[in-house]
């Protein structure tokens, strides 16, 4: 494969279906604005996957290289989307540690808003972490990046995982893992950064309720509005009357 050539072919492909409609209307689920071409994510996925219906024999490292090429190029929102689409099939099984290695970089360099961050998190390291559930504790250091969509998906990444089936096994990732990333990220002056604990928090409450109200209790006062209404939204009715009448209520 000739991958810059293939990359430029998609990335004319993927222009070809821009709609200033559709890229307007997008407009409004980010506040500080998007360049878009206006490509519905439906779109995006069949363009990724029609590249490969006639090159089925196409190795991963191969399609690493071809993300690459179009995440370097890329300057509108569908175009990152590209990038990562291509490589949402060999996510589980056709990489290893380079893919990690990869998407934190991508978090850092070209991520620029929640969407990219959460189709990232969904697309790729997703898959990855269900083939390699060793790999999970390398995003704690991701609460440290200066990037704040790196430090989002540090929480985005693993709310999937807070207790799954895998296999055989259940998978259940450890309360200290959710608490001390959420404790570490709950000053964090990113409302989506604050957003993605919040989430975390709600999925862990699903599963240990009476663990995380103890953490909301002891944290209220120090944590951003926005998580805590995100962490008690799917609480008993009778747990979140309780958490919402605390006395002093967390800071905006």
């Amino acid at each position: 494969m000739d991958v810059p050539a293939v990359a430029g072919d998609l990335l004319a492909s993927l222009a070809a279906r821009a709609d200033a409609d559709v890229a307007a209307g997008a407009q409004r689920y980010f506040p500080h604005g998007i360049r878009a071409l206006g490509v519905r994510n439906a779109s995006v996925v069949e363009l990724a996957n029609g590249c490969f219906r006639a090159r089925p024999d196409i190795p991963p490292a191969t399609r690493l290289a071809l993300t690459e090429e179009v995440l370097s190029r890329a300057s509108h929102h569908e175009e990152v989307l590209l990038g990562f689409a291509l490589l949402h099939k060999v996510a589980r099984t056709g990489l290893g540690d380079e893919l990690l290695d990869r998407c934190e970089h991508w978090l850092e360099a070209y991520v620029s808003n929640w969407a990219q961050c959460d189709d990232l998190c969904l697309k790729l390291l997703y898959p990855f972490f269900l083939g390699h559930l060793d790999r999970i504790p390398r995003t704690r250091r991701w609460v440290a990046s200066r990037s704040p969509w790196a430090r989002r998906a540090a929480n985005v990444a693993v709310v999937k995982f807070v207790r799954r089936t895998v296999g055989r096994t259940v998978f259940e990732l450890p309360l200290s893992h959710v608490f001390d990333n959420c404790t570490r990220l709950m000053h964090d002056q990113d409302v989506y950064v604050q957003k993605g604990c919040g989430w975390l928090l709600k999925v862990t409450a699903e599963v240990h309720q009476d663990e995380v109200a103890a953490f909301l209790r002891t944290w209220h006062g120090r944590m951003a509005r926005t998580t805590f209404r995100y962490a008690i939204e799917k609480m008993d009715p009778a747990t979140r009357t309780s958490l919402m009448a605390l006395g002093k209520e967390p800071p905006g």
